[in-house]
């Protein structure tokens, strides 16, 4: 601690500084919005010389790596391409070498329901030597850095079970091999091969395994595992039936560094909001109930930032409201955390993403509705400013984030975030409901909505029933009744948009929703709705074929999760069925290589619209997946210029300051 305060008093205080709030500007240009990220990933080296980050130095350009000397940034830097792989992350597995992993496009179709047209390769990068050697295994994924052994790590593969017809496990439970793979050789060791009833593995920063999830075939039971350094065989812990809903969030996060023999687990046990509880493993009992809320689902834990020394130890419980809350139980990682709100502008989301072994040297990232992710360098005393992920977007003309609540028709309390521009209301209002629908949401930066808000559209993300982290039963009223798409679910974003109509924020006359995946199902579903409060919809991505969508998967079903889906896609109202009831134009936006919502879902909804004679319009994202980063430069612009034209021209929702 006494360490950190001393760098703190030697920080600059030009960092401290209230914001200064600019009148309201002329919209950015929208290749401003539609660049990916400049810089990210940005971390030290475990002794702190270097500094290494991905960048993506042109607008249609792939990233790199650059390796800086933390001594001098302005040096000219090391930098990596990997040409024509793209890199997609790195990690630092020793002072002078780091692990990257690369994608490549290997196909120009998908080969069916999640399974896309890349494929991946991990390589190593000798700083000192600017050398790199590239490893021939395809698909690995980097389990454990063993921050005590700088040439070794952990890597896994998938070994089958689950890909077909007939599979009884969720992805989470699927069985792995795990290897040792040495680094200056090249070459791996067998660890372990998981099976489906112990097939998920975590290791701690020795090697160890500790932890396995498993299922067991004959109970249809979820089942967890541990066991003790130098043991060999594994001793049940825990297990729930796949049809209790408490299957679906129960998690193990980490070793209880407080009690041997213990996890920090989240698990709702028998109440509505999900908890931190310390659970011990060789007694199969939940121990201690270390933080639950009444409000909302705890989120999870932040760890030590310092991976090196402390690797995996929590600091923290965090939840998540109007941002991410944390409630310390280290004073010093609590202590250190607030001090860097209090010198980093517009704090909203900090983390210390990376720190050296002896804890002098960090990198901190923070992010928040007027900053779309700055990195800062603190070495010898000083904060420097590494640089944005969009440095073109200044934080004065970004727009303010706000968190709200309203009541659904039915009573329900709905939570939402507001994104508001600049001007004077009532504004033109674009309901962005979110993806899944069975997710968190989490509303920190939201580049859609601030591209939306800088273009005079209040911007509104409903967190309707189904939304994750509002407790067992918002989820499961989603569909426990009956699935809900297009009736009460839709009913909560409808009657959020009411709600800021009579609060005086929206214009009733112009008002829109656009959403992508569940949330373009839900788009769709808005075009139909009767009395309509639309002017018009976008829909991106969008299931518009209920039973097209859940036959991809509806073998692999089991349980709960087989009730979640089956009865949210089964009973809810299928877009396709109800095409002739669209009421107001429409613009559809598909990726041609969607592996999640494949393109069929938009080609045999376009040939329905058309049999109806309906008003819509169509755009294809030319090898665009389904995920974000997959959507490069000109996916961007042309989704944000499809977007406002639509928007300005055939929704005639143009705002009062355009």
């Amino acid at each position: 601690m006494r360490l950190f305060r001393k760098l703190l008093f030697l920080i600059s205080a030009a960092m401290i500084g209230a914001s200064v709030h600019a009148q309201a500007p002329e919209p950015y240009p929208l290749d401003y919005w539609a660049l990916r990220e400049v810089i990210n990933n940005v971390q030290v080296s475990p002794d702190g010389k270097y500094l290494g980050l991905m960048k993506i130095p042109s607008k249609d350009g792939d990233p790199i790596i650059e390796i800086h000397e933390t001594a001098d940034l302005g040096k000219e830097p090391f930098r990596l391409n990997a040409d024509p792989m793209e890199i997609t992350n790195f990690f630092w597995v020793s002072d002078k070498k780091l692990i990257f992993s690369l994608r490549q496009r290997v196909r120009d179709r998908i080969e069916g329901f999640n399974r896309g047209v890349y494929e991946s390769r991990i390589a190593l990068l000798d700083v000192e030597r600017q050398q790199i050697r590239r490893f021939d295994e395809v698909g690995p994924a980097i389990e454990n850095l063993l921050p005590d052994q700088p040439n070794k790590v952990i890597i896994s593969f998938a070994e089958g079970g689950g890909d077909g017809p007939g599979s009884r496990v969720s992805a989470a439970f699927r069985p792995r091999a795990y290897w040792e793979f040495d680094l200056d050789r090249g070459s791996k060791r067998l660890l372990i091969r998981g099976k489906i009833s112990a097939g998920n593995i975590t290791f701690d920063a020795a090697g160890n395994p500790w932890l396995a999830r498993g299922y067991d075939v004959a109970t249809r039971d979820f089942v967890l595992y541990f066991r003790r350094p130098g043991e060999s065989s594994w001793q049940e812990f825990y297990r729930v039936n796949e049809n209790d809903f408490e299957s679906t969030f129960v998690g193990v996060l980490e070793q209880d560094d407080a009690a041997p023999d213990h996890a920090l687990m989240l698990a709702h046990n028998g109440h509505d909001k999900l908890g931190l509880w310390s659970y011990d493993m060789a007694n199969r009992k939940f121990g201690e109930l270390i933080y639950r809320r009444n409000d909302v689902d705890v989120l999870g834990i932040r760890r030590h930032s310092n991976f090196w020394t402390y690797p995996g130890q929590a600091t923290a419980v965090s939840y998540f409201t109007d941002k991410v809350h944390y409630e310390y139980f280290d004073e010093t990682e609590g202590a250190m955390y607030q001090q860097l709100e209090g010198l980093i502008p517009h704090a909203h989301l900090l983390n210390v993403v990376s720190r050296s072994r002896a804890g002098d040297t960090m990198v901190i990232r923070n992010m928040g509705p007027r900053d779309p992710g700055t990195y800062y360098l603190l070495h010898n005393g000083q904060l420097q400013t590494v640089g944005s992920t969009q440095p073109l977007l200044e934080s004065e003309n970004l727009a303010d984030l706000r968190y709200i609540t309203y009541k659904a028709r039915d009573g329900k309390t709905i939570p939402a975030f507001l994104t508001i521009p600049s001007g004077q209301p009532p504004f033109p209002l674009v309901v962005m409901p979110h993806g899944g629908p069975f997710v968190q949401e989490f509303v920190i930066y939201d580049e859609w909505a601030q591209m939306l808000a800088n273009n005079g559209y209040l911007v509104l993300q409903p967190q309707y029933r189904g939304s994750h982290g509002y407790g067992m039963d918002f989820y499961t009223t989603a569909f426990v009744e009956g699935g809900q798409g297009g009736r009460k679910m839709q009913d909560d974003k409808d009657d959020g948009a009411l709600h800021l109509v009579e609060e005086g924020l929206a214009d009733k006359d112009r008002m829109a929703m656009f959403g992508w995946s569940y949330g373009g199902y839900a788009a769709v579903m808005a075009a139909t709705r009767t009395p309509q409060i639309y002017r018009c919809v976008i829909a991106a991505a969008a299931v518009t074929d209920n039973n097209l969508q859940v036959n991809y998967y509806r073998w692999a079903l089991r349980g709960a999760q087989r009730d979640e889906q089956l009865r949210m896609w089964d009973d809810s109202i299928s877009p396709i069925e109800v095409a002739d009831q669209v009421n107001v134009p429409m613009l559809l936006i598909h990726g041609s290589v969607d592996q999640r919502v494949p393109r069929e879902h938009a080609t045999n909804y376009r040939r329905r619209l058309e049999e109806h004679g309906k008003n819509f319009k169509f755009v294809e994202l030319e090898g665009a997946d389904h995920f974000s980063n997959t959507l490069f430069f000109d996916h961007q612009i042309k989704l944000y210029q499809s977007m406002t034209d639509f928007l300005r021209q055939d929704c005639a929702m143009q705002p009062a300051s355009g």
